[in-house]
């Protein structure tokens, strides 16, 4: 069995190859994928070549963990129905050819317990389950802290800002967003965005940064109140640092977000079917698959771009 993917050759060098797919098992379903994103923040640092080392981190690669589509096949023992409409999370399903993240292609074979079925009206719109299972993840600690508190303040009002403002905002809390860019400022929904030299505040209790900037600590530190934490929400490529005077006058906390797991996955899908999150009027650009290479481009390129969809309907 074969597919077509998107795959990074090397960094900036990406084409739609055809590969071999491995067997898929009694515990796997082998999907064929209607619509995947393109992430600004980890796939671009792949783009780039600037994604720090990890296992697992080469090229080839495949990348591309945003993806939604139709169960095809499914096998005894992976709790799902030949026609289910299913968020995969990535895929690594291409021999040699690393799943990293692996669901940028027309159809993946993956354990039936690592999708998960999603309502048939979202549509495109599932793609962006990851980013709200982070942004989720980022507000409840993963369950692994009893108290925490929520965002008064989010820098960055891009995809995973906004799904982060939402969240706060169906749970009550009044909210402000720094934006610099004038054209992501627009679209705010119960919430107040600000470019930060227009915000005068310096006693917020918490500070969620999803813009990918090492070097913003010590700004952030310095809008704390006595006590108030820093939640590194984004994901950072360079060494974060930060001056440890003011950091200490203020008492700062500071937590690193990691990435989301199944349990935030099937919280936001409950969110999202109740009506409390919505996902509407995030995605921007949409590409045919074949045109991979320029939807890449436009996606890392154009700031007025928030979330990029492939369309694999016709590439199979």
């Amino acid at each position: 069995m074969k597919t077509m993917a998107v795959v990074l050759q090397q960094p900036e060098c990406l084409a739609l190859n055809q590969l071999e797919l491995i067997e898929a098992t009694e515990a796997d379903v082998v999907v064929d994928v209607e619509w995947s994103g393109i992430s600004t923040g980890t796939e671009k640092l792949l783009w780039s070549g600037r994604m720090p080392a990890f296992p697992g981190m080469g090229y080839p690669l495949v990348p591309g963990y945003e993806s939604v589509g139709r169960v095809v096949e499914a096998g005894a023992r992976a709790g799902l129905n030949v026609g289910d409409r299913v968020f995969v999370p990535g895929a690594n399903c291409f021999g040699d050819v690393r799943g990293l993240f692996g669901g940028a292609a027309a159809r993946v074979v993956v354990p039936g317990q690592r999708v998960v079925t999603v309502d048939e009206s979202l549509g495109e719109r599932a793609i962006l389950m990851a980013l709200a299972a982070t942004a989720y993840h980022a507000v409840s600690g993963g369950g692994k802290r009893e108290r925490i508190a929520p965002p008064d303040l989010i820098v960055g009002h891009g995809v995973l800002g906004r799904l982060l403002a939402r969240l706060n905002v169906a749970a009550g809390y009044p909210t402000t967003v720094w934006e610099l860019d004038a054209r992501r400022a627009e679209g705010a929904q119960g919430y107040t965005v600000l470019h930060p030299e227009a915000d005068t505040r310096r006693d917020y209790r918490a500070i969620y940064d999803v813009s990918g900037d090492a070097g913003i600590l010590d700004t952030l530190i310095g809008r704390l109140a006595p006590g108030g934490e820093v939640v590194l929400a984004g994901f950072y490529s360079e060494r974060v640092s930060f001056s440890f005077p003011p950091a200490f006058m203020r008492e700062a906390q500071i937590r690193a977000a990691a990435e989301w797991q199944r349990p935030d996955l099937l919280a936001v899908k409950s969110l999202i079917e109740g009506g409390s999150l919505s996902l509407d009027g995030l995605i921007t650009h949409h590409e045919q698959a074949s045109h991979a290479d320029a939807a890449y481009r436009t996606a890392f390129g154009d700031a007025a771009c928030l979330k990029m969809v492939l369309d694999w309907r016709h590439n199979a």
